[in-house]
């Protein structure tokens, strides 16, 4: 009955598991909540199947308008365009701005792109070395060769891609040529990458996908007086040449913030490209921004123009403003205001300092307030595979919202409940994380921003604050268009968050202003714990086995340099320190057998009674000196382990990007799947999709071995068959062992790693434990069993207890008492009496 017992359990385990991954699946697609054409516009310009479009960032087609579709008056403007307090002319084409370096020798821990629209954040790009002078943080999803980042867009003079932006120390800044120019230039426009001619930022890609780190690259561009520059060098008019670069490709350094329309593989349809940290106007007198809306109507907004840019060589930072006239300001009710923003990076920093400011330049007081934009499109590399823990029991997404106040503490907003509560609150899509109503201890805020699984990008306080009183709202959002996500996808959603600052009375000349810094950094605990960030690392509830193992793997790599071969030598100490209770069980499952004869002749005696059965099973094991539960314990041991090793990989950052071995680009991240070759060119999307597939894009080795070594365990430790309940048995473990291959398929290698030193020693050890084990019989169970009962089967009924159900029976129908003996009887009163 326990085979039974233990059959149906593992048979439910296994459909329940089947029904939710089929769950998943076959779904149905969501309603959409809402969403209006102009956001399904630009959610299509994010697909993976639609090239580039011109109006990139989503921003140029709708300067002036707010999320109910208003656009300010243009006829208006252009009639009040003679005013005296008219601004000049915007330009229509923003500028680009890099801090920090990718030189190894530079010391800068990142690179930053900027964008004068909107004065935004555009990219991030880690470029932190090791002891080695190597990336200590690439993208493990790319094996090419990396050239740079262009902001490149096709050319409009030429077939070719427009150079707008180039980082220094990237390859392409540090290409030669045979004329002796030294480096890519902003305004050249690239013909060629290799052999192959390009047009688009995609085709430059495409290129750079058939190389390798290291290799050396030939690249043509076209340099001189291009129609697609707006600055006229009168000087160099109809000059043009073309120049091959030769240029030594590196690893793609990890691009922690990218527009999504960047996310190559990872790119899911239904994200939006947006730039990050992105000002606004957020309330101007008694106007202010409507629910569900990005800027004040009847204003155009700060965020989509082009804002002025400049390099300030003595202070090392980037500055940007815009002045809103007079003339604009009135449509609102309002005067002259600037914004003004700054940025700037020191080397050995993984925090960009920022400043906003919003000035006065009327005559009357103005009541101001600004809205700060958090960042988006942050990393999710290997959203499809990884296993993100969220505190708070609800799924977490491979972005989420994190902060920390006074009165919440530590706290995580996952994207699937953004996300959810935007499909469910049509008008009012954004969820408030705290409001100027709540109590003051609420907007205390020590830090927020988006949470990956091995990244943060966060706005803190100042270095000399504690923290960041001075916005009156916090909201987590979304920059994806909640309708077009599906629904297997959901976890991959571009989530962010916005702040609203106080409103202050402003006087004229005077302006309202603050400053912050934004941390884009790896969940390393020493970095980590510098920044005040140390919350944000959770390794869930098995967090001290997690630690220990964390703090050993680090001590075994420092030894051998590997953290693969630590991971065994992990394995190797393990189970040598489990050996004693490893051949105790061995020993076990030999009294086990033994004992086996007798128990199938006490459940055939007691087929019809359960608990007889039990009870006879008990004292034999009793009489005998058998716990059959003693050979458990080396298998309730490895389990915290287990756990604690996958929430290490899962969360300690040293793991990630850890290589099986540095001569081969097989399991290059023991965090991941081995990904030996990729399968899904042919592969149907059932099995090989990313988030829709049972096994993802790549075919893995190593949980091939782990379950043929499961497997191999079973065939050689199993005893025989004594029956046919013991035989369906066994079948039924040996097919959910290759059932459990499929759960096991996209766990991280190192795991797998582990399963297989783990199995390839437990084979060793019952092999070498058979032969040290006692001969001869361990029971005399002939002489106990005469002894007991004469007949060999132990006898419990003349002894048995009753059962609860008996118990119940007599309560309710109590039995008759017995008749007394004849001797006891009374005699029945006579009839016939005397007179």
């Amino acid at each position: 009955m326990e085979r039974r017992l233990l059959s149906f359990i593992i048979a439910s385990t296994a459909f329940f598991f089947f029904y939710i991954s089929m769950r998943v699946m076959f779904a149905p697609p969501p309603v959409p909540a809402g969403g209006d054409g102009a956001g399904q516009q630009v959610a299509e310009l994010d697909d993976p199947n639609v090239q580039d479009a011109v109006g990139d960032l989503d921003l140029a087609a709708d300067v002036g308008s707010d999320a109910d579709g208003d656009v300010a008056d243009k006829d208006d403007a252009a009639s009040e365009s003679n005013d005296e307090d008219q601004p000049a002319i915007r330009a229509d084409r923003p500028k680009w701005l890099t801090l920090g370096s990718m030189n190894p020798n530079s010391g800068y821990r990142m690179l930053v792109t900027l964008n004068s629209r909107g004065g935004g954040l555009e990219r991030i790009e880690l470029t932190t070395r090791d002891d080695e002078q190597k990336l200590k943080y690439h993208r493990v999803d790319v094996r090419s060769g990396y050239l740079g980042y262009f902001a490149g867009e096709p050319a409009s003079q030429a077939t070719g891609v427009l150079v707008n932006v180039v980082g220094p120390g990237t390859p392409a800044a540090l290409a030669k040529s045979a004329s002796g120019s030294i480096g890519i230039q902003p305004g050249d426009v690239i013909l060629s990458v290799g052999k192959s001619p390009v047009s688009n930022s995609d085709d430059i890609d495409d290129a750079l996908s058939k190389t390798k780190p290291g290799e050396d690259i030939v690249v043509e561009v076209l340099r001189g007086q291009a129609a697609d520059s707006d600055e006229i060098d009168d000087n160099a008019a109809g000059i043009v040449t073309t120049l091959e670069f030769t240029a030594r490709l590196t690893e793609h350094p990890l691009d922690l913030v990218r527009l999504a329309k960047y996310g190559g593989e990872d790119q899911v349809a239904g994200n939006l490209s947006k730039l990050s940290c992105l000002l606004t106007l957020g309330q101007v007198n008694r106007k202010s921004i409507a629910t569900n809306g990005t800027s004040i109507r009847g204003l155009a907004d700060p965020a989509k123009l082009v804002w002025n840019s400049r390099m300030d060589e003595a202070s090392k930072e980037a500055v940007f403003d815009i002045q809103l006239s007079a003339a604009e300001m009135k449509a609102i009710g309002g005067e002259s205001v600037r914004l003004r923003r700054t940025y700037s990076l020191a080397p050995e920093s993984y925090a960009l300092d920022m400043s906003v400011q919003v000035e006065n330049l009327g005559k009357e007081p103005q009541k101001l307030a600004y809205r700060l934009d958090g960042v988006n499109g942050v990393t999710m590399e290997g959203w499809w595979y990884s296993n993100k823990i969220n505190p708070n029991w609800s799924r977490a997404a491979a972005r989420d919202v994190t902060y920390k106040t006074a009165a919440d503490g530590d706290q995580l907003m996952t994207g699937c409940n953004v996300l959810k509560h935007a499909r469910k609150n049509p008008k009012d899509v954004d969820e408030v994380i705290y409001a100027e109503d709540g109590d003051e201890s609420q907007r205390e805020l020590s830090y927020i921003g988006v949470d990956a699984q091995y990244f943060n990008c966060a706005y803190l306080p100042p270095k000399d604050e504690t923290s960041m009183s001075y916005f009156r709202r916090a909201t987590a959002t979304l920059v994806a268009n909640e309708s077009k996500i599906e629904k297997y996808q959901e976890h991959a959603v571009n989530t962010s968050f916005y702040l609203d600052s106080v409103v202050r009375e402003v006087p004229p000349g005077a302006a309202l202003g603050h400053s912050f810094r934004l941390f884009a950094g790896p969940k390393q605990p020493e970095v980590a714990e510098a920044y005040g960030l140390s919350d944000t690392i959770y390794y869930g509830w098995f967090w001290p086995f997690a630690m220990i193992l964390v703090k050993v793997l680090h001590f075994l790599y420092g030894i051998v340099g590997n953290y693969a071969v630590a991971i065994i030598l992990l394995t190797v100490c393990v189970r040598g320190m489990m050996f004693p209770l490893s051949r105790k069980a061995a020993v076990n499952a030999q009294r086990m057998q033994e004992l086996a004869p007798e128990l199938k002749k006490i459940a055939d005696k007691y087929k019809d009674d359960m608990e007889g059965r039990l009870k006879a099973q008990r004292e034999l094991q009793q009489k005998v000196g058998f716990n059959p539960l003693a050979g458990c314990a080396p298998m309730f041991l490895q389990l915290p382990i287990f756990i604690g090793l996958y929430r290490a990989l899962s969360v300690d950052i040293e793991l990630r990007q850890a290589a099986l071995s540095s001569a081969t680009s097989w399991a290059s991240n023991l965090s991941g799947p081995d990904m030996m070759t990729r399968w899904d060119s042919w592969l149907m999307e059932y099995f090989s999709g990313r988030g829709t597939g049972w096994l993802g894009p790549y075919f893995n080795i190593l949980p091939v071995f782990v379950v043929i070594l499961f497997l191999t365990q079973q065939k050689l430790f199993m005893p025989p068959a004594t029956d046919e309940q013991t035989a369906m048995t066994q079948k039924v473990m040996g097919f959910m062992t290759l059932f459990m291959g499929l759960f096991f398929f996209r766990v991280p290698a190192g795991l797998c790693l582990y399963f297989i030193a783990s199995s390839l020693w437990g084979i060793c050890e019952r092999i070498m434990v058979k032969k040290t084990l006692p001969k001869g019989k361990h029971f005399d169970l002939d002489a106990i069993g005469a002894a007991e009962s004469g007949g060999g089967v132990i006898d419990v009924k003349a002894t048995r207890k009753k059962s609860l159900a008996d118990k119940i029976r007599d309560q309710i129908t109590p039995p008759e008492s017995p008749a007394p003996p004849p001797n006891k009887r009374k005699r029945p009163p006579s009839g016939n009496k005397k007179k």
